[in-house]
Order: structure tokens, then C-alpha cells, then sequence
């Protein structure tokens, strides 16, 4: 599986990572019911198929995520890198709230580590540049923990340029979370070209949309979708999106098939097809889905198949803002 330089760490990270939003099972922003087993085996499967990292967060779940990747790691001798996050708790009634106040950072760290069972944290990040009037605390604390050796490096998630500026000045930062796909193209704009400029990785999440892009959403599978199912809220799954997406999917379908590859695949090797991308978040709930997704790595998408993408992302875009 290819390997691509985080930033300016010394972390080569597998293009596909393991994302583990999903399989934390019922939150406020859950995907429904999880099986913990077939969650686990999903773990063990990513690793099989050579993906070396696999990234959390304590609110995926509330804390069960980081639960089912601790479990999974005391069965096995692979040592994958871990991402993990910081920045958001959750009250009695299970409502995320943010802090970055500096005792609130360090209680998290410890205890994402005491409940993934590992030494250190390979990556590091604040999830949310919320509060905002926070972020400098909230970094600060977080560089120290690098100089305890709690933590290897720090980065971000969600930040804007002008955020990571202000954060800059105070610890270098590696890498940069932002949601990234075909339907979700903004940090083309600037941010990527920052990123590279300041040698800060990138590792996209939402690749393939919320599962969106992978060609096997219909109006049936959105209509099944469980009550508490964060997805039933977004815009994405709502008219007129929705349907012009659907209808994009068709055309993706074709070029996938075209290079024997599937829907999912293309449309992750699509986001990697940028070099200030090092790698994609892939999330998964089953074992089969990571199987899929993890060859996402391993071709290259032609200049043709790139152009004829662009066209139909544009026809998509038209439908659905005629202005």
C-alpha cells in the first residue's frame, strides 16, 4: 500500500487510514446501531490489508470508539499509528459541548490514552476550533504534552487559515483534518495550497461522503435509515441534492467499472489524486467494507478519467444551484 510523508513528522501514513466515526456506535452525531464484533473485526481487517493508522476521537461514541480500539490492539502484535482527538466533551444528556480550556486537554489526553491501552499518541488533534477564543490555550497545552512525550504531534481539524496562523506561532503544526470529497471541494480553494506551503499534512475526511459516493445509496437504503442516524439531517441526503447526486453516482459507476475498480474506490482515489493530500479517512463498520476501500490506494486515476469527473461534477453542481 502506498505511503505518503505527514507534513514535516517523521509519520508515513498508508493513503487510506482506518476511521472509526462510525462504529462508535448511538451519539448525538451516530450512524445507528454497531455491532462491537464486526467493528473489531473491521480493525483487524484494515490491518490485514496493510493500513498502518487508524484515527478516533472520545466523542465517536462517547468514548466507545477508543474503547473498541483498545480491545482490538490487545489482540494483535501490529502497532498501527493512532490519531486520536481532543476539544470535545459530551454532558448528561449526551450533547457534545466544547472546551479547550488547558485542564480539560490534559484530562482527555490521559485519558484517551489509558483507554486505547497505548504509551503515546502518534497524532494528536483539536477536533474543533471551538470555543474559538480558546484555541491558543488549548494548543499550548497541547505542545506540552508533546514535551512530555504523551503525545508525538500535534495538528487540527475544521481550522481555517487565519485559525492556523494564530496557532502557528506558538507550535508548528502537522497536519490539517478537513472534510474532502467530490461533492465537498472547499479547501481547494486556499487550504491545500497553504498546507503545502507551510509543510502541514492533510488527511481528508469524508472522502466518500457519508457513504454517499459509493453506489449503493438509494432512496430505499435513505428511508431505512435508522431514527437516530445522523445522516437523516444532513442537506446532502435532502432534495434537490440528493437526487442529483444519485444521478452522479450513476456516471461514476461507469468510469469505476471502466477501470474495474468500484464507486467507493474511484471516488476516494479521487481525493488522493491531489499531492497535498496525504491521505483519506476511511471509515468502515464491517470488515468487507474496509476490504473494499483499502485498494483504494493502489492505482492511479488516468487525466481522462479526471476530466470526464469534472464535467459531471459541474453538471451536478448546475442542477443543483442554477445560478
Amino acid at each position: 500500500m502506498q505511503t505518503r510523508q505527514l507534513g514535516y513528522t517523521d509519520l508515513k501514513l498508508t493513503t487510506v487510514g482506518l476511521g472509526t466515526w462510525a462504529m462508535g456506535g448511538p451519539w448525538q452525531y451516530g450512524w445507528g446501531p454497531q455491532d462491537d464484533n464486526e467493528a473489531i473485526a473491521a480493525i483487524f481487517r484494515a490491518l490485514q490489508q496493510g493500513i498502518n493508522w487508524i484515527d478516533t476521537a472520545p466523542i465517536y461514541g462517547l468514548g466507545h470508539s477508543e474503547e473498541l480500539i483498545g480491545k482490538a490492539l490487545k489482540q494483535t502484535n501490529a502497532k498501527p499509528f493512532i490519531a486520536t482527538k481532543c476539544g470535545l466533551l459530551w454532558n448528561q444528556q449526551n450533547q457534545r459541548m466544547p472546551c479547550l480550556k488547558r485542564e480539560s486537554i490534559r484530562k482527555e489526553c490521559h485519558a484517551s490514552l489509558k483507554m486505547l491501552g497505548v504509551e503515546v499518541i502518534d497524532l494528536y488533534q483539536m477536533h474543533w476550533p471551538q470555543p474559538e477564543q480558546d484555541i491558543e490555550q488549548g494548543w499550548e497545552e497541547m505542545a506540552k504534552l508533546t514535551q512530555e512525550t504523551k503525545v508525538r504531534y500535534i495538528g487540527v481539524s475544521n481550522f481555517n487559515i487565519e485559525q492556523l496562523k494564530r496557532i502557528q506561532k506558538i507550535h508548528p503544526v502537522a497536519s490539517l483534518q478537513p472534510p474532502y470529497s467530490m461533492l465537498h471541494r472547499e479547501v481547494e480553494d486556499e487550504l491545500l495550497g497553504y498546507c503545502a506551503e507551510n509543510n502541514i499534512g492533510v488527511v481528508a475526511y469524508s472522502p466518500m461522503q457519508r457513504g454517499l459516493l459509493t453506489g449503493k445509496f438509494n432512496q430505499e437504503r435513505l428511508a431505512a435509515l435508522p431514527l437516530d442516524d445522523h445522516r437523516r439531517r444532513s442537506p446532502d441526503f435532502q432534495e434537490p441534492q440528493f437526487s442529483a447526486t444519485l444521478e452522479l453516482v450513476e456516471h461514476l459507476c461507469d468510469i469505476a467499472e471502466r477501470n474495474s475498480r468500484t464507486s467507493a474506490q474511484l471516488a476516494i482515489n479521487w481525493v488522493l489524486r491531489r499531492s497535498e493530500i496525504t491521505a483519506a479517512i476511511v471509515g468502515a463498520r464491517r470488515p468487507d467494507q474496509i476490504a473494499e476501500t483499502a485498494a483504494a490506494s493502489d492505482w492511479t486515476l488516468s487525466q481522462e478519467n479526471i476530466e470526464e469527473i469534472e464535467r459531471l461534477l459541474a453538471k451536478r453542481q448546475q442542477r443543483t444551484n442554477p445560478k
